[in-house]
């Protein structure tokens, strides 16, 4: 098994990405919901069901989940047994550190991986309890990278 759990897209508008996977792809979708990281209030949606999910997230200018430019392709996301071994891992495989979540109290961090254009985000498994209880209720444990040494 693989920790690897979600792709998401940054898009401009959550529910116009929603009906085209729908029309496309038979996709079926949590409800939106709305959240605050700092200064920045976000909507975020995830497929129904088991892992692989999608994820959608539709941010404002200037977030990590800027749009502006258009919806894009944005990153895979890993569970990892340590957010902060994972981190100092990935930084020293050269995939500098995008973005962590860390300081605003959300275990979570974005690594560029210039080689596909987009991020690699590992969240550490501690949220996983509270990410099955929000988007897959009764949902199975998820597997982790284990960032033992």
């Amino acid at each position: 098994m693989t920790a690897f759990y979600h792709v998401c897209f940054v898009v401009p508008d959550v529910e116009k990405a929603m009906r085209d996977f729908e029309k496309s792809a038979s996709v079926e979708w949590n409800e939106p919901q709305t959240s605050r990281l700092a200064d920045w209030e976000y909507r975020i949606v995830f497929t129904k069901g088991g892992a692989p999910f999608i994820e959608l997230i539709e941010g404002p200018p200037g977030s990590p989940w800027d749009a502006s430019a258009g919806a894009r392709f944005d990153h895979l996301g890993y569970w990892t047994s340590s957010l902060e071994a994972g981190a100092r891992r990935l930084a020293d495989q050269g995939l500098p550190e995008d973005f962590s979540g860390c300081p605003y109290g959300r275990a979570f961090a974005y690594h560029r991986m210039d080689s596909i254009g987009a991020r690699i985000e590992l969240v550490d498994e501690s949220r996983q309890p509270q990410f099955l209880q929000t988007w897959n209720p009764g949902g199975a444990q998820m597997p982790a990278i284990d960032e033992r040494p």
